[in-house]
């Protein structure tokens, strides 16, 4: 009897602690943000480059807004805004978020448009770390498959030429050290690679000339003559058609030129700021 009513008693004691605790931790709602006004707000943000603050107004206007096209406009809004201050990670993030929430978006092609962009500007040096180029010549040719005749098709074609070539420069990286160490086979097979794949790359020059290289050293002087006359049929004013022809030519002298310096790629936001328009 006496354990009965310590135990009511504790019991009790309980319950009144409990709805302290819960009189404590109601919750009161703030007052109520205004959707549209938040988006003016980010827009204007945008407008002077103030990326941060734009995510953040944009958020908080998919948040607040019972208007699904403004959710949804406020959601890639907010991620191009992380985009424009290189936040990557957070800007896929947000895109890949907007794909599943708002699969039937009128800017859904935009979407997998700047995940494009996104890997690609992450591509750096190709001779260290081949996986962001794969990742954006994946990402790039997704795009052209899915949308091939659209705007962004247009600059996403450009871009991937330029992949091409890094991973084309993957490939003479490793058939150069191939070389190097007197690996012929490896260095051959790495070579074939660029004439198959990447023909069109600024690389396919050096590579024919490559293999007449190897191909003329291991003695198999015919093979070295046959990707001769395939430079000299189609680069035969080139400098690597000139380098192989003093191959098998010993006397012949090549008179040099100037080298020609590449363009470095820049980034042009320029296209970026009509599409935002065009969303708005």
């Amino acid at each position: 009897m006496l354990l009965r009513i310590i135990f009511i008693f504790s019991l009790a004691i309980g319950l009144i602690s409990c709805s302290k605790k819960k009189d404590e931790l109601i919750y009161e709602p703030k007052e109520q943000i205004n959707a549209f006004k938040a988006y003016e707000e980010g827009f204007e943000a945008l407008e002077k480059n103030d990326f941060f603050y734009a995510s953040k107004k944009f958020s908080e206007a998919e948040l607040n807004s019972k208007n699904l096209n403004l959710s949804a406009k406020s959601a890639i809004m907010s991620a191009y805004s992380l985009y424009g201050i290189n936040f990557y990670d957070e800007a896929l993030e947000n895109l890949n978020r907007y794909l599943k929430i708002y699969p039937s978006d009128k800017n859904i092609i935009y979407a997998h448009f700047l995940i494009a962009i996104i890997y690609f500007e992450q591509i750096s040096d190709a001779t260290k770390d081949i996986d962001p180029v794969l990742k954006a010549f994946e990402k790039v040719n997704f795009f052209l498959n899915k949308y091939p005749d659209t705007d962004y098709a247009i600059d996403l074609k450009f871009k991937k030429d330029l992949i091409e070539n890094q991973l084309a420069a993957k490939e003479m990286y490793i058939a150069k050290y191939y070389i190097s160490v007197k690996k012929w086979i490896p260095a051959i097979n790495r070579l074939k690679i660029i004439l198959k794949k990447y023909e069109k790359t600024i690389f396919i020059e050096e590579a024919l000339h490559r293999l007449v290289e190897i191909h003329y050293h291991i003695g198999l002087e015919n093979e070295a003559k046959k990707y001769a006359s395939i430079l000299g049929y189609n680069y035969n004013s080139g400098e690597w058609f000139k380098q192989s022809y003093k191959v098998l030519n010993k006397d012949y002298k090549i008179i040099k030129k100037n080298d020609l310096k590449n363009n470095e790629a820049q980034k042009d936001r320029g296209f970026f700021k009509k599409i935002i328009e065009m969303i708005k």
